[in-house]
């Protein structure tokens, strides 16, 4: 039964006030000025130097929001890197009810300052038509204020939450989440709660509101080839002696067919049950106007490429090198070393990745290469079952405030630390996206889409509410 189900008349039109707040706040321009000067802080963590900005962000900018909410906060440091630290917050409005975390990042990648569009700053937020331009938009900028400007409408609106919430936002999420695994496990009982509901990430299509409950994992791994020291001229030693580039060409090719299969048997998942592949047969992915035409033949054949892209392994080569590629000259090199990555599903272990490549180089005539770990920080697979009741409570949420069913996509195709709440804080957890997969996140030009943002803040002012309504049904406990 959902909130839906047990709403009086009263409750109705009070949920109503707040959807009519929630879209005032963004037809205000209050939204827009809130996000503007989140982008201009330019809170990169993959810059040490600019590293002093990702506790200024959360002590300038979250800090007073959530203080005038009523929540107690404080910043901590990360016991694995220094500068990159972690705001937890909380508002307990009555011990006995149930709790929800919620979760964000304050840091984004760097800003590729002369790389976006002429009269685009990544430090400013410019706006052309629905596209809102600025460095963190999509990520995760622009999704955290959504959660915390709902949260702070039905405040206002019912006086009261109706549960209690605590608060996480992290500054390392894009150098990989150094220290968030060891917070968790080291905070157990200042984070506990009974569900996680945050926001990052695409939506399925722009137009479609999602819920997604996990991500793929990812690792990084290298193979290279120390073939011998220096160069050497290909007139006076081609043909007698061995080329590294050539060798490590060949020796991709025994891990990944023409058409990106994976040719390691433990590098593939198990095959698709036939509930995922139901569940995965209802979507339709589209990446937006400006996103690159799917390759229909890519891929592990005889899958769909939504199956492909949120039910299966993908094995990516993303570096390959051998020489000087700027400036070759005639000589046979040394070395050659290509950058691989894996994104998993559920089923899959991380840990067996470089095991299970060097066996297979092996028996494929290739022990003289060397497989190792790089540096990312590998991301385990996760997923929460689509018929967890808090899973449906979401969905009834929205659908009440959409008037129509959101998608609901098992997992993501990309990776979030969602381990850390899944795994180590043990807490069922459901994801709801404010961007989509065209925003150029990671890249020059990156934006969010104002449509999206608007109904993603009336979305999310609808289920804080329903969640305050229902809070036992909300986190499975009823």
């Amino acid at each position: 039964m959902s909130a839906a189900d047990t709403a009086t008349p009263a409750d109705t039109d009070a949920r109503g006030a707040a959807l009519a707040a929630a879209a005032a706040y963004f037809d205000a321009g209050r939204f827009r000025a809130d996000l503007a000067r989140r982008v201009a802080v330019p809170s990169t963590s993959q810059e040490p130097d600019k590293r002093p900005h990702l506790g200024r962000y959360l002590a300038e900018e979250i800090a007073p929001q959530l203080e005038a909410m009523g929540f107690v906060w404080g910043l901590h440091d990360n016991p694995v890197v220094e500068g990159v630290p972690f705001l937890v917050a909380e508002r307990i409005e009555d011990p006995a009810l149930p709790t929800v975390l919620t979760y964000g990042h304050a840091d984004v990648v760097r800003g590729q300052e002369g790389q976006w569009r002429c009269g685009l700053d990544p430090w400013r937020l410019t706006v052309e038509g629905e596209r809102w331009y600025g460095r963190g938009t999509a990520d995760n900028k622009a999704q955290h204020t959504i959660n915390l400007a709902a949260l702070q409408i039905v405040l206002t609106t019912r006086g009261r939450l109706g549960f209690n919430v605590k608060v996480l936002l992290e500054t390392g999420e894009e150098v990989g989440s150094p220290g968030l695994r060891e917070f968790c496990r080291a905070e157990k009982g200042r984070l506990a709660a009974d569900l996680l509901v945050a926001s990052d990430g695409p939506r399925l299509t722009p137009e479609a509101a999602t819920l997604y409950m996990g991500s793929r994992g990812v690792f990084n791994f290298r193979i290279r080839l120390d073939t011998r020291a220096g160069a050497h001229h290909s007139g006076n030693w081609g043909g007698v002696l061995a080329n590294p580039g050539v060798r490590l060409a060949h020796a991709l090719a025994t891990i990944v067919g023409p058409k990106g299969e994976i040719l390691v048997p433990e590098l593939r998942p198990q095959p698709l049950s036939n509930k995922l592949r139901a569940d995965l047969g209802k979507l339709a992915f589209d990446g937006g106007p400006d996103a690159p035409a799917i390759d229909p033949e890519w891929g592990e054949p005889g899958l769909t490429p939504v199956e492909r892209l949120y039910g299966w392994n993908a094995l990516e080569i993303l570096a390959f090198g051998t020489g000087d590629p700027d400036a070759p000259v005639n000589a046979i090199p040394g070395q050659a070393t290509a950058t691989c990555q894996l994104r998993f599903v559920v089923g899959t272990d991380w840990r067996d990745i470089v095991p299970a490549v060097d066996k297979h180089l092996k028996a494929h005539g290739f022990a003289d290469c060397i497989v190792e770990p790089a540096e990312a920080t590998p991301m385990p697979a996760t997923r929460l079952d689509s018929d967890h009741p808090s899973v449906a409570f979401a969905a009834a949420s929205l659908a009440r405030t959409l008037g129509h069913p959101p998608m609901l996509l098992p997992n993501l195709g990309g990776t979030i630390p969602n381990d850390a709440f899944s795994e180590i804080l043990g807490m069922p957890t459901v994801w709801v996206p404010h961007s989509y997969a065209g925003c150029k996140q990671h890249a020059p030009d990156e934006h969010v889409l104002a449509p999206v943002c608007r109904e993603g803040l009336q979305i999310m002012t609808g289920l804080w509410w329903d969640i305050g309504s229902d809070p036992r049904t909300a986190v499975g406990m009823a």
